[in-house]
């Protein structure tokens, strides 16, 4: 992109730049917060959790805003600071996961907006029924179509899916502080966990994962220095518009507590938002929030289809996969990388109909293959605050500040990872060992040396958690 057009796009005003932080970060999963924070926790392991969530996602917001100052020249985000920072195939299985999340949480949407629709068409299930796959299974390739048809610009469309996402939340809250009920809230303090884990600890541990899932979109704010007015307004922004997300998400989550027994909550069906402002107000309120929901959902599944093809095209100019991956329309679209986002996104739902909580597990698979791009984002940053980085070799470059969000991210992310849980990690395992045939054609195809010692390594544990993946679900020690 030349200087000119750079200038012409740095646009963006405070204001704007708040409206495309929260706007990046509000998608499908408030929606399902009550259910998800109820099945697993009470008020007070609600609150530590948003505690340690909020605190860890601000450091992780804070790192990404240092290294768009920083490290300028990286444009691609997660992909491109762990190729910086740790070689060319880590960096290259970040994309793969970052790719694969976002199939993933494509996933979760079309899930999501068939278990709404079950509420009025009983044969769509909770978005797991075969006649629900079927759908969703034609979904995902009626917007391969039209995206291959060159729709890239949907401006129009995130309009309308940030109004409809967002009026319901309004009334939502200010529905629920009306029928808010002190001695419900009062009994809800404790919770116990459905699964029998009854400490503070295991209830934030059940709950962190959903955390993920509604702050994935946070990276996004590592690209708006580039298109502000003033690069001043960058830092205040993110912050200020993290900061009103995570007031929204709490006060969705924490007054759903005044309204209904914590042992209802966890019973309703998602969005479980529409269960509970349909129990303040009427049948009327349910409507409101499945209308708010679907329209918001197809508008993020749009973003995320593009953002999913357009992870392996970045990857595969960076010589990182297989030239055919480069391949576009005549319309600049690239048709190869959106024909594998579609196909992955078809795998995953297809396996959310052997799995006992489709919704759930499509929601925790996404949040479990962001982590290794957060975390090693979060070391990158470290590394280049801790180490000797010739772009930050002043002292007055190396604030005491950076040093503190850049270890308490790293030690949060590392925290998310323990979280997820071992099977999740070997599932993961499952998408990228698998996946390394691409990073070997493309090695070759260019006739450098495929995998260094270190590397082979990797590889090495890749295979073998892969291999623990398969024997784990052919025996039941992983069960999805």
């Amino acid at each position: 992109m030349d200087e000119n057009h750079m200038e012409g796009t740095q646009k963006l005003g405070f204001s704007a730049l708040i409206a495309m932080v929260v706007g990046s970060m509000i998608g499908a999963g408030i929606f399902m917060l009550p259910r998800r924070f109820a099945d697993a926790s009470g008020v007070y392991g609600t609150l530590v959790t948003w505690a340690v969530a909020g605190i860890g996602m601000l450091m992780l917001a804070f790192v990404f805003q240092l290294l768009a100052i920083r490290k300028p020249t990286l444009n691609t985000g997660v992909f491109a600071y762990a190729k910086a920072g740790f070689g060319d195939y880590v960096g290259f299985i970040v994309a793969i996961g970052f790719w694969a999340s976002a199939c993933a949480g494509n996933v979760t949407y079309l899930v999501l907006i068939k278990s709404t629709l079950g509420s009025f068409f009983p044969a769509l299930g909770e978005g797991d029924s075969l006649l629900a796959i079927a759908i969703s299974s034609v979904v995902i390739w009626l917007f391969f179509a039209l995206i291959l048809r060159g729709v890239k610009q949907a401006a129009t469309i995130n309009v309308i899916a940030t109004l409809a996402k967002l009026v319901p939340l309004v009334i939502f809250i200010v529905a629920i502080i009306v029928a808010f009920d002190p001695r419900v809230f009062s009994d809800n303090l404790m919770g116990v966990a459905s699964s029998g884990n009854e400490t503070l600890f295991s209830q934030v541990r059940q709950t962190m994962l959903i955390t993920v899932f509604v702050f994935l979109g946070i990276e996004g704010a590592s690209i708006y220095s580039r298109l502000a007015k003033k690069r001043k307004d960058v830092g205040k922004a993110t912050v200020l518009g993290f900061l009103l997300v995570l007031a929204l998400l709490v006060a969705v989550t924490l007054l759903s507590y005044g309204v209904l027994p914590r042992a209802e909550i966890a019973q309703l069906r998602q969005p479980s938002l529409a269960g509970i402002l349909e129990s303040s107000v009427g049948s009327w309120g349910g409507l409101l929030i499945s209308f708010g929901l679907i329209i918001s959902v197809l508008g993020a599944y749009l973003a995320w289809t593009l953002l999913s093809a357009e992870v392996l095209f970045a990857a595969s100019e960076g010589n990182d996969m297989p030239g055919f991956i480069k391949k576009t329309t005549s319309k600049g679209v690239p048709k190869n990388a959106l024909l594998m986002s579609a196909i992955l996104t078809q795998l995953i739902l297809i396996v959310t109909y052997f799995s006992d909580g489709a919704l759930d597990f499509a929601l925790e698979l996404t949040s479990a293959l962001a982590l290794l791009p957060f975390f090693l984002t979060a070391v990158y940053s470290a590394k280049l605050i801790l180490g000797k980085d010739r772009g930050l070799e002043a002292a007055s470059q190396r604030r005491p500040f950076d040093y503190i969000v850049s270890i308490l991210a790293t030690i949060y992310t590392a925290f998310l990872i323990y979280a997820a849980g071992w099977h999740y990690l070997l599932l993961s395992c499952l998408l990228l060992a698998p996946s390394s045939v691409l990073f070997f054609r493309a090695r070759k195809e260019k006739g450098l040396r495929v995998f260094s010692t270190t590397e082979k390594i990797i590889l090495a544990i890749l295979t073998i958690g892969a291999i623990l993946a398969i024997v784990g679900l052919a025996v039941g020690w992983i069960v999805i």
